[in-house]
């Protein structure tokens, strides 16, 4: 028995000295060959340069190799194609290209089945599906891979950056105007952008290189700014780009609000979770505007009981794709838009309200009018006026108030005025020839719902009878022949 363990302790130990000499043998072959690698790349300012003009940094810095996770690799474990004596020359046609191949090389360690328990990277896998490059390094820097604490990556390059824009320091513009580098870091963590370096946005910065660009105000600067979001947020910026904004924009009204205005600069924030925020925003250039949204039922109820069933201006007017509110198609589109929140029944219980509102314009003569017409639109691919009354003609736009109570005065009269553009001869009284919303009951309409109720009963009658009397004939045919 005693010789038994004798035996077991002494295979343990060879198998443990074999593994530590292995370990120990290939950290010395580890070693060796990362510090033949960086005695070429440890010199700043080494560059790789592509077709298209960019370039990518070849500068390895050795104290944040030494510190990231991948410290005991070789450096051909990622870069495969190349050894001690071995050294090609790759030709790529973009930087996107190239860092697409680099990013390939994550998967041989990192399997997709293992990324995609994160939910930020089956977030990416689905966007890679979807046909859009994913690069790796975008979160993790190539070199001084970091470890991820609290969702956020820190790296050199924002240590780096840091060190100046941590300083209330100023960028000054030919016009006399200033504004502050200061960039709190602690903003930047609380947002979607957390784990995108500060290159990535500010493409061509980096120790090595840092351009000074000239503008001649803050707001020219502004609006190159917002280009930086194009690179990877195109879909939104195409869709802006089709804008009543951006329309401004390219005739030279330099106010109009471009991406960081609306998300900001780096503390972007998310429109969708505070509401009240996306109507201060609007506000900044739209305040009379905003004052009128303030006193109606929507804004009341969103700035003074901070209610989250109101619909707030993207919500009518969209967030990028925001279209002239005069054109034809617009004004066409509103008992559309109304409707979204209007036939919702679990909204509209809340507040004791019917969805019966949506049903009964839609199945009168103006919304089923309207809904022929932009049938046609569709078809035609047209966008033409109509005269067809639509929920705001009567309620109002940005001043919409309560139909009960005090002010059901003035919603007759916006009544009265609408029926008169097309109704010239309209009459004080002519709005109650109008049902409203209300479908006609017993108490309410009692005639017209009288004369409903004969008609759906008449009717069939009458078909029958008809039918009947056909048959007859044709039975007093054949019996008489």
């Amino acid at each position: 028995m005693r010789s038994a363990v004798r035996i077991t302790v002494v295979v343990l130990i060879f198998v443990t000295v074999f593994f530590v000499h292995l370990s120990s043998s290939s950290a010395g072959e580890a070693y060796e060959e990362n510090k033949h690698c960086l005695d070429c790349h440890k010199e700043k300012g080494l560059v790789k340069k592509f077709p298209d003009g960019n370039f990518v940094q070849a500068y390895v810095n050795p104290e944040d190799f030494d510190k990231s996770v991948h410290r005991s690799l070789q450096c051909t474990a990622c870069h495969k194609e190349f050894a001690d004596r071995r050294h090609p020359k790759r030709d790529f046609n973009s930087k996107l290209q190239y860092r697409v191949k680099e990013s390939l090389v994550c998967r041989d360690c990192h399997a997709e089945g293992s990324l995609k328990s994160r939910a930020v990277h089956d977030t990416l896998f689905r966007k890679e599906a979807a046909g859009e490059a994913v690069i790796c390094a975008n979160c993790h820097s190539p070199h001084a891979v970091a470890q991820i604490s609290a969702g956020h990556v820190s790296t050199s390059e924002e240590k780096y950056c840091m060190s100046c824009h941590s300083h209330d320091n100023h960028m000054v513009f030919k016009n006399g105007q200033f504004i502050s580098v200061l960039v709190n870091v602690a903003d930047i963590r609380d947002t979607a952008h957390r784990n995108v370096s500060c290159s990535d946005c500010h493409f061509g910065y980096s120790s090595e290189d840092h351009p000074r660009r000239r503008f001649r105000s803050e707001r020219e600067y502004r609006l190159s700014s917002s280009e930086i979001c194009r690179r990877c947020h195109f879909d939104k910026y195409s869709t802006v780009s089709e804008s009543i904004h951006y329309a401004l924009i390219n005739v030279g009204r330099l106010d109009a609000p471009a991406c960081i205005d609306c998300h900001g600069g780096h503390a972007v924030s998310s429109p969708g979770k505070d509401r009240l925020s996306v109507v201060n925003k609007c506000k900044t250039c739209h305040e009379n505007i905003y004052m009128t949204y303030s006193l109606s039922v929507h804004g009341n109820a969103l700035i003074n009981r901070n209610n989250k069933d109101v619909p707030t201006c993207i919500d009518c007017h969209s967030s990028h794709d925001i279209k002239d509110p005069f054109l034809p198609e617009f004004h066409n589109y509103i008992p559309e838009m109304c409707s979204n929140c209007h036939s919702n029944e679990a909204v509209m219980g809340r507040y004791g309200l019917s969805t019966e509102v949506v049903k009964t314009y839609l199945s009168d003569f103006h919304g089923m009018t309207l809904s022929l017409y932009n049938l046609e639109d569709q078809k035609l691919g047209g966008g033409a006026e109509r005269p067809m009354a639509v929920c705001t003609d009567c309620h109002g736009t940005h001043n919409i108030i309560s139909v009960s109570g005090s002010d059901t005065k003035v919603v007759r009269n916006n009544l009265l005025k609408r029926c008169r553009t097309c109704h010239s001869n309209a009459s004080e009284n002519f709005p109650e020839s109008w049902l409203s919303h209300h479908k006609p009951s017993l108490k309410s309409s009692a005639i017209v719902f009288l004369v409903e109720k004969f008609y759906k009963i008449m009717l069939p009658l009458m078909v029958a009878g008809l039918l009947f009397q056909v048959l007859l004939q044709i039975w007093r045919y054949i019996v008489n022949r």
